[in-house]
Formats: structure tokens, C-alpha cells, sequence
């Protein structure tokens, strides 16, 4: 008599154990899509850049943020004003080190 009796447990043990391995295949392909495809795809782009298209494309998206920036009265905020100065005047020093040698 005691078989028959482990029989249901055993059976609702299997359906809780294929639930939740489905549950655990489902959790990880839709956190694979959600964090990983974009950046996969991302890669996949920069690995195609030798591709002639592919250069042409990114060059008329660069053209065409140029142009956006131009629009605008400020291109730069005040931060980033501020480090490329201080950039540029490093660069400079740097020349003049090479002027006077």
C-alpha cells in the first residue's frame, strides 16, 4: 500500500520539477535578449566595419550629427568646455616643448 501512495507525490514532484525548469529556461532567454542582444549586435556592427557599406553608413550618420551640431547655438556644455581647454592647453605646452628642443 505504501508504493501507491508515493506514487502521486512522485508524479507532483515531476510536474513541479519540469514547471520550474521551464521557468528557469524562460528567465535566462528573456535575460540573454534583454542584456545581451543589444551589445551582440552592437559588436556585430563594429566587426563589419570593413565592410565599404557599412564605413559609408557610419560616415553619413557622423555628417549628419555635424550638421545637427552646427544648428545648434551651443554645441558644448560648460564641463566639456572646460576639459577640452584644459586638454587643448596641454596639448599646446607639449608643442612648445618641441619648438624649443
Amino acid at each position: 500500500m505504501k508504493q501507491d501512495k508515493n506514487k502521486p507525490d512522485l508524479k507532483i514532484f515531476l510536474i513541479k520539477l519540469i514547471a520550474i525548469t521551464f521557468s528557469i529556461i524562460i528567465i535566462i532567454n528573456i535575460t540573454y535578449n534583454l542584456i545581451f542582444a543589444d551589445k551582440l549586435e552592437t559588436i556585430n556592427k563594429v566587426m563589419n566595419m570593413n565592410n565599404k557599406e557599412s564605413v559609408e553608413q557610419i560616415k553619413g550618420k557622423i555628417r549628419l550629427e555635424i550638421r545637427k551640431g552646427l544648428e545648434k547655438d551651443k554645441i558644448l556644455n560648460e564641463e566639456d568646455k572646460i576639459l577640452l581647454y584644459k586638454f587643448f592647453k596641454k596639448i599646446q605646452s607639449e608643442f612648445s616643448e618641441i619648438e624649443k628642443n
